[in-house]
């Protein structure tokens, strides 16, 4: 048996699973186990957003699923067009997530190494 701990959609549980074995010879089914069902533990409290004089009114937001890999732009900064402003790491790549349009960082709203869904705002621009 191998204990796991998963989490879905923010509840965590611990998991118990039975290894089987492989040897292709059929095996008489087991009695039926009934387990007593596992309450989920709360997921960690997530980090307040970090903005540096309000919010701006130009949203940057996530265009897939993945972990904050880097930061590339400061608050206060002009990006243009295209600039990466944050980075974000998917399935061993690392995506870059560029200003919609010319403008100042008003506010980073992500740490590096938090986990981010698609649609998730990034980062505001003025």
């Amino acid at each position: 048996m191998k204990n796991y701990t998963i989490t879905v959609n923010g509840n965590v549980y611990d998991v118990v699973v039975e290894e089987g074995g492989a040897t292709g010879m059929p095996v008489a089914p087991a009695a039926p186990r009934v387990a007593a069902p596992v309450a989920p533990r709360p997921a960690a409290p997530a980090p307040a957003p970090k903005a540096a004089g309000g919010a701006g009114s130009i949203r940057v937001e996530a265009g897939a699923a993945g972990k904050v890999f880097a930061i590339e732009a400061k608050v206060g900064q002009a990006v243009k067009t295209g600039d990466a402003v944050i980075i974000l790491e998917a399935m061993k790549m690392e995506i870059p997530v560029v200003a919609p349009q010319d403008g100042t960082v008003a506010s980073i709203d992500v740490s590096v190494g938090d986990a981010v869904e698609a649609g998730a705002l990034l980062a505001t621009l003025n």
